[in-house]
């Protein structure tokens, strides 16, 4: 069957994101069934999830990349993208997340917002998003819709509004808010949806839920708002369309219930999809830039020159692929695109085939236009956050931040003949994850790969061993570590050389700079001031030399005093520097300025800062004052425990070297019952 172009207005870019164990691939495996996508839904818990496809991700039960795919419903088409849920593959969710219209956020009915759920709203706030939550797992025991929304307003700073709610006799059937049905899920697999009228009893128990539905909505609709405080019953197309002007202006976020596990209350969910979430052209252009340092806004629109972002690359099949997603003009077969680079350059590559993907499958067209998410073949050097666009009419997006690894292994092959093949599939694997980094030692020439977290290096090495054929061997976790300063402090510099040329004749070098350094809060990042006070009076730096002089400083923070990692949370002040003539070349200088920053940073001594996990641990209740006295012994900081259903949680900071293994240890102390998830939060001084 061709490739159709899909109708903009009728289609949906979404993602499912969540904390992990949230329930993510289950929602997404029930939508595909029940759109018709898939014949079968696939368990996460059996390894059979049509989403997590990875042998890796079947073995551990969870989802380690974004995975893409497409279902119909209503007459509409949704591009949907499942992410993880662990913070170590947050990358996926990140460049995720650039590329989406709106995304459906899925809560453990039990836990509420937790952790990562915290880091995925971030996400999407970054990109302004319009969001659902699915509340989800509520047939478990311990589960509360209203103390889910709760978590929502605490953590979250936001206001949700219920769509629909557990019927409140407890019978699996869902209340929905706006239609004022009742909703049960028939058939084997929930398939069919049996809708009733809501008796009277069950609608006043959901009264207040129903009324904070009515009254966000009314904020959007004069005439809503007079039949609302008219106590009047207002039409419910009415309120589906000032609920939706509410969700895309990020005024509300509209929540859903429902266990995907038993097929109850996925439905109302692709409804809502439809009806409340944006279609490309309903989002707001994206801002371009251009080589001459001008701005374009982009609409989306099939019309006018290709403009297409760069959001993954995937090994398939061996082969590199890249996933894009266009936001102007068409695509097609054969087409040649330019990638705009730094400093103004242009890298030419050439679109050898395209494909629409379905998890692991994918298939091949000939075009694709604005809005559509493709996989690319033929591309040998685009990477995560490019743009491709049309030759004569270069333009960049903006580029997907990336987060710096943590944890670092030191590693090597088990066999030295696999050395060229280890390197070969290291290169692939950074292509993929730019999370992922390796370094070698040169001092004594250890090959350290590191990552966002133990199971994110864990996954590699399996990767490697599963694809690649190189078997590793490991050493010790290596945490990575900053440096801040532990007071200010100043020094100065005289540098004066003279160095012997290949001719014989010798080059006299000379140039002077005082440098102060302070540290900063944690957070702050670095700042560097590089205007200082010139000497002799009237002599001004040429361009070359204000570029020693900006190098000079980053020369010095690349290294800190105390053990040299690279220096954080510090500001970096040229206060002056002193100019011989000819003699201060632009190498002089940047010596000159290094080495008085080198000076002051060791005046003012080195803290080592190590990464802060924000630390949520679930365990039985009898056993969380032993697990608490463990912590404290890890010094740990507890901010706060609360018990639910039997299970305490525990939330904390911790530093991550900390936390190494801790998952053995905690299993110990709760019989096997212990859980618990990090997320890195900060830079800081360990305790």
């Amino acid at each position: 069957m061709p490739h159709q172009t899909p109708d903009l207005a009728q289609t949906r870019n979404i993602g499912i994101a969540a904390h992990v164990d949230a329930g993510k691939t289950t929602l997404t495996e029930r939508m595909l069934y029940y759109a018709g996508a898939s014949h079968k839904i696939g368990e996460v818990h059996e390894g059979a999830a049509h989403m997590d496809y990875m042998i890796e991700e079947q073995q551990h039960g969870i989802t380690i990349t974004a995975a893409v795919t497409r279902l119909p419903w209503r007459d509409h088409l949704i591009q949907l993208i499942d992410t993880p849920g662990h913070v170590d593959f947050t990358i996926e969710v990140e460049r995720s997340m650039r590329v989406l219209d709106g995304c459906v956020i899925v809560l453990d009915g039990v836990r509420g917002v937790e952790p990562q759920t915290e880091t995925v709203w971030r996400q999407r706030t970054r990109f302004q998003l319009p969001a659902l939550f699915f509340i989800n797992k509520l047939d478990r025991p311990g589960a509360d819709f209203g103390r889910a929304l709760m978590t929502v307003r605490q953590r979250l700073n936001l206001e949700p509004v219920a769509v629909t709610a557990p019927a409140p006799d407890g019978d699996g059937s869902i209340i929905h808010l706006i239609e004022r049905t009742r909703l049960r899920f028939m058939g084997e697999r929930g398939e069919q949806v049996q809708v009733t009228s809501c008796d009277t009893a069950i609608w006043e128990q959901l009264r207040p839920l129903r009324e904070s539905l009515l009254l966000a909505a009314a904020e959007m609709d004069e005439a809503l708002a007079e039949q609302v405080l008219a106590e009047k019953e207002p039409d419910p197309e009415a309120v589906w369309k000032a609920l939706r002007l509410a969700t895309l202006a990020g005024l509300v976020c509209p929540a859903f219930a429902g266990s995907a596990l038993h097929n109850q209350g996925v439905q109302p969910v692709l409804d809502g999809v439809l009806r409340l979430l944006p279609a490309p052209v309903e989002r707001p252009p994206s801002l371009a830039h251009s080589p001459d340092g001008g701005e374009e806004w982009v609409a989306m629109t099939a019309d006018g020159p290709l403009v297409a972002l760069a959001f993954k690359v995937q090994l398939w099949e061996g082969r590199r692929h890249v996933f894009a997603r266009l936001y102007r003009g068409t695509l097609r077969s054969g087409d040649e695109v330019a990638i705009p680079g730094p400093n103004g350059t242009l890298r030419l590559e050439r679109v050898a085939r395209l494909f629409t993907v379905d998890a692991n499958h994918k298939t091949r067209i000939e075009q694709a236009t604005a809005g559509e998410i493709v996989l690319l073949a033929g591309l040998r050097w685009a990477t995560t956050g490019d743009t491709l666009c049309a030759l004569g009419h270069p333009l960049w997006l903006e580029r997907i931040e990336t987060r710096e690894p943590v944890l670092g292994l030191a590693i090597e092959p088990q066999s030295s003949a696999d050395e060229d093949k280890l390197l070969e599939a290291l290169d692939k694997l950074q292509q993929e994850d730019p999370t992922l980094r390796v370094e070698e030692n040169q001092e004594t020439g250890q090959r350290v790969l590191r990552g966002m977290g133990e199971l994110h290096l864990q996954i590699v090495g399996e990767r490697l061993k599963r694809e690649f054929g190189v078997h590793l061997r490991v050493g010790h976790p290596d945490v990575v570590t900053r440096e801040t300063l532990g007071q200010s402090a100043e020094a100065a510099s005289q540098f004066h050389r003279l160095i012997e040329q290949p001719d014989g004749k010798k080059l006299e070098m000379k140039a002077g700079a005082r440098v102060t350094v302070a540290p900063l809060a944690r957070g702050a990042g670095v700042t560097v001031d590089t205007a200082p006070h010139i000497r002799p009076e009237g002599v001004e730096l040429h361009p070359a030399q204000h570029e020693a002089v900006a190098s000079g400083v980053q020369d010095a923070l690349s290294s800190g005093p105390a053990t040299g990692a690279p220096l954080q949370d510090v500001v970096v002040r040229v206060l002056d520097v002193e100019l011989f003539g000819v003699l201060s070349s632009p190498s002089a200088l940047r010596i000159a300025v290094a080495e008085a920053a080198r000076k002051a940073l060791a005046r003012a001594g080195g803290l080592v800062m190590q990464p802060i996990m924000a630390t949520e641990v679930v365990v039985p209740e009898d056993d969380v004052g032993a697990v608490l006295g463990d912590l404290q012994a890890r010094r740990a900081v507890i901010r706060s425990t609360e018990t639910v259903g039997g299970m305490s949680l525990i939330r904390c900071d911790c530093a991550l070297d900390q936390l190494l293994g801790y998952i053995t240890a905690l299993r110990g102390m709760t019989h096997g019952r212990g859980q618990f998830t990090m997320t890195f939060d900060r830079f800081d001084v360990a305790g």
